[in-house]
């Protein structure tokens, strides 16, 4: 049993607290865990401490903040295996998958964050008689998700200090222990007290409380467009600075020149993405667009590769799908599938019943529907499960009208054996990131959406640059 009773404020351990969050274990269902339920006061505190240390880390040169970051990526590596397990038990993601995208990305994110630092020019020459400054916006709240628990507080955190600012870090209380590794590591590399805080909670309590706070300046927030868009109601009430990275229902796009292999490939990585982490990512291309008359192709594609994954615990040798993180996100799913028989979709594989050979976890059966309409529920709101919707297509025109046929717009993929035709289509989709053909995510690359999926951008030089305020200096 993990028991976390301390929030991490001002570089120290706080008093312990009696009220605690239970974390349970997405394969068992069992509690493995508990973390502190923060208050307001935990809140004020620690921005508090922000407050107070940002003149000092502020006015370290880049290259001292980007040791400090590379000391942090350096603590974590020497716990990846111990971390990646935890955040395996609370969220439900296979092992060997935990260990690259749950702790070794977060590592490289902080090794990234120090170069782009030493690299970046804080005060630029414009032209004769006028510079223009990039100074840290201030006291930062970082509030993260459930599913990427340590890679979204990398994302925020490690540019934000890059940039010189302080954070507060309110992470999701489904899965709140890896990033409580991450407390443990940060204070035994000696960052500066209250350059780092950790606050555990809930967020109607916690995480408006850091929302709402006179002193945070800017708040950057990972979660569902509900919740995003009260944050930046809130944020409003003091002028704050904002960035959302929410919801998404992204489309990839097979265009109708693909030969047979390259098609079927498609089909086939197409639902490796989908399904990562069960489903549990914002940028899954959850709907896959293909020419009509190749629709039966894809089912029986589709069908064989659903067919020979592995479901189970995230820690069984072998597994390529894990339990969802909670009941709640499975009675989510369910009434989705449930949602989608009734309104005519074709299920190829899966559906709403538990998958074989498994019990006690938050199970789901990877699902694949077909003959799926744009009109469908299950093609416009994001499930945050192992659904995909096979969506036949008539035209180039049509695909890309049900392309962008939904009010989220965070990424897309475009299939074709032209690449400059896939260029020209991908330019037409309104989403933030677009993969051409075997096109893969990189950590420097800006990362954000469009309409519902958000505003700002993080990741690589971009990311940094959320977190620095323009100033002119005139001559």
């Amino acid at each position: 049993m993990l028991r976390f009773d301390k929030q991490y404020i001002g570089g120290s351990w706080s008093e312990p607290v009696n009220d605690s969050i239970a974390v349970t274990d997405a394969g068992t269902g069992q509690v493995m865990g508990y973390v502190p339920d923060g208050t307001p006061d935990d809140i004020d505190r620690a921005v508090g401490a922000a407050k107070a240390a940002l003149p000092g880390w502020s006015g370290l040169r880049p290259t001292e903040r980007a040791a400090y970051l590379r000391a942090i990526a350096q603590g974590l590596e020497a716990r990846l295996n111990d971390v990646a397990v935890v955040m395996s038990r609370e969220g439900g993601m296979p092992l060997e998958v935990s260990k690259i995208a749950q702790v070794g990305l977060p590592i490289m994110i902080f090794n990234l964050a120090a170069d782009i630092a030493e690299q970046y020019d804080f005060v630029q020459d414009v032209e004769d008689g006028m510079k223009v400054a990039k100074e840290p916006v201030g006291v930062v709240g970082c509030i993260t998700a459930w599913n990427y628990p340590l890679h979204q507080i990398a994302a925020k955190s490690a540019y934000a200090m890059a940039a010189g600012c302080t954070v507060v870090v309110k992470p999701s209380e489904v899965a709140p222990l890896g990033p409580f590794y991450l407390a443990e590591v940060v204070d035994r590399v000696g960052l500066p007290a209250g350059v780092f805080n950790l606050v555990s909670g809930t967020g109607p309590i916690v995480g408006e409380a850091l929302v709402r706070h006179p002193d945070v300046r800017m708040v950057t927030f990972t979660g569902s467009t509900a919740a995003g868009k009260r944050v930046a109601a809130l944020a409003a009430e003091t002028a704050k600075r904002v960035t959302l990275e929410l919801g998404g229902k992204s489309a990839n796009v097979l265009l109708d020149d693909l030969d047979d292999d390259i098609f079927d490939e498609a089909v086939r990585t197409g639902i490796d993405n989908a399904f990562l982490h069960s489903g549990q990512t914002c940028s899954a291309l959850t709907r896959m667009l293909v020419p009509q008359e190749r629709l039966k192709r894809a089912e029986d594609v589709a069908r064989a590769k659903v067919e020979s994954l592995k479901v189970g615990g995230p820690l069984e040798p072998g597994v390529t799908h894990g339990p969802l993180a909670n009941d709640a996100q499975v009675a989510r799913v369910k009434r989705y599938i449930t949602g989608g028989l009734d309104e005519g979709a074709k299920i190829v594989i899966g559906g709403a019943q538990a998958p074989e050979n498994t019990s006690g976890g938050y199970f789901v059966q990877p699902t694949v529907f077909s003959e799926v309409t744009a009109d469908m529920v299950i093609a416009q709101e994001e499930i945050f499960g192992p659904v995909l919707s096979l969506m036949p297509y008539r035209s180039e025109e049509e695909a890309v009208e049900i392309a962008n046929g939904t009010p989220y717009g965070l990424a897309a993929k475009v299939w074709s054996s032209d690449r400059g035709r896939a260029e020209r289509v991908g330019g037409r989709l309104r989403a933030g990131q677009v993969e051409i053909n075997g096109g893969q995510f990189r950590p420097t690359a800006p990362f954000g959406g469009y309409g519902q999926s958000g505003y700002g951008r993080e990741n690589g030089v971009y990311g940094l640059e959320e977190f620095l305020e323009t100033k002119a200096l005139l001559y």
